[in-house]
């Protein structure tokens, strides 16, 4: 995790420039990283340093400039060592704590040379702890695009459990689309609207949350997608008046209702259904 307060814009310019010679595209991009910063008082703080947080321009910017700062020096440097880069989020595979210590020391020193820094906290070395790795170390897990990595229990092909150091999808994550759905006020401000308008508008989030969040350790979406059932199950019971103070007979009612039509909402399509009752 890289911190970009003290983002040198004269190094990034020459970045720019690289790529391009247009004049209005140098401009703007140099009114972007110059705009001064209006606090809540009122008064305008000069910037000379560092990208705008918020600025539709800066993930394009620091993605182009640490293209130069850290990926072409990391193959340049370390060609035998792999990595992964989104924006400013980094993870940097080693074999040995030793090589590991090795190569966070040699990174900061290069961004230290180009004006930027390691962030003090977030940056950390991670253990990556399973079944042939019983080591012990302070830090065995590590968020990145959404998904935190640390050892899980797992089955081989022959169906005899172990430990592997597997993603799911993050408590972060989680709490966001858990927000989502809370926003969606399915019961309070929608009840007006069919069990179909509602799928309508609800399937293409929960797809997208089950292709991405669901492509490892799916299991882990599970209290997701039965939060967002309960969601469904509060709708019922504001829809239909027989049902208003009956949570457990709107749960099966639903449940019924997705044993004859299981392709009506996606979760129910890959199985996460209501529970029926007798």
């Amino acid at each position: 995790m890289l911190s970009f307060d003290n983002l040198d814009h004269e190094l990034l310019m020459r970045a720019v420039r690289h790529h391009t010679e247009l004049p209005w595209i140098i401009l703007y991009v140099q009114r972007w990283l110059t705009a001064p910063v209006q606090h809540a008082d009122g008064h305008l703080e000069e910037r000379t340093k560092g990208s705008p947080q918020g600025s539709v321009i800066s993930p394009l910017l620091a993605n182009l400039f640490l293209h130069y700062a850290f990926d072409q020096w990391m193959r340049r440097t370390h060609p035998h060592v792999q990595f992964e880069r989104y924006a400013d989020d980094v993870v940097i595979h080693a074999a040995t704590r030793a090589e590991a210590e090795s190569l966070l020391e040699a990174v900061r020193e290069r961004l230290k040379e180009c004006h930027l820094e390691v962030h003090p906290v977030k940056t950390k070395i991670v253990y990556c702890q399973d079944s042939d790795r019983r080591g012990t170390h302070d830090h065995i897990q590590f968020d990145f695009l959404g998904y935190t990595f640390r050892p899980r229990r797992a089955k081989n092909r022959w169906g005899k459990p172990f430990v592997s150091f597997l993603p799911a999808v993050s408590t972060k994550a989680a709490k966001k689309i858990r927000a989502a759905i809370r926003d969606w006020r399915l019961g309070a401000a929608r009840n007006n609207q069919s069990l179909d308008e509602i799928a309508r508008f609800v399937n293409p989030y929960v797809r997208g949350w089950i292709n991405y969040y669901g492509r490892f350790y799916r299991s882990a979406l599970n209290p997701i997608l039965r939060y967002l059932e309960r969601s469904l199950v509060y709708w019922v019971r504001r829809k239909l008046k027989r049902y208003r103070r009956h949570q457990r007979n709107a749960t099966h009612w639903l449940g019924r209702l997705a044993r004859r039509e299981p392709n009506l909402f996606y979760q129910w399509q890959i199985g996460v259904r209501p529970a029926t009752g007798q």
